[in-house]
């Protein structure tokens, strides 16, 4: 079989593993920096999550397109 359907299932599952991550983000209880301060290791911690992410998926797809066929074994 070709490399599309495990090309879809993979971005999907980082989809929601993107959104799970967003809905542990909190918001901020005021307007002000100091209400914000707190929450800057959570913020910081998740875009570096993200940009891991992003070189995983990055790689995934260089690698799907380097094989040609997908057995059910890679399944």
């Amino acid at each position: 079989m070709e490399t599309n359907r495990l090309e879809a299932f993979s971005d999907g599952v980082l989809a929601i593993i993107i959104t799970i991550m967003v809905l542990e983000l909190k918001v901020p209880h005021g307007s002000d920096w100091a209400a914000i301060e707190p929450l800057l290791p959570v913020f910081l911690s998740y875009v570096l999550s993200f940009i891991y992410l992003g070189f995983y998926w990055n790689n995934h797809h260089h690698l799907l397109k380097a094989a040609r066929r997908v057995n059910g074994a890679i399944l």
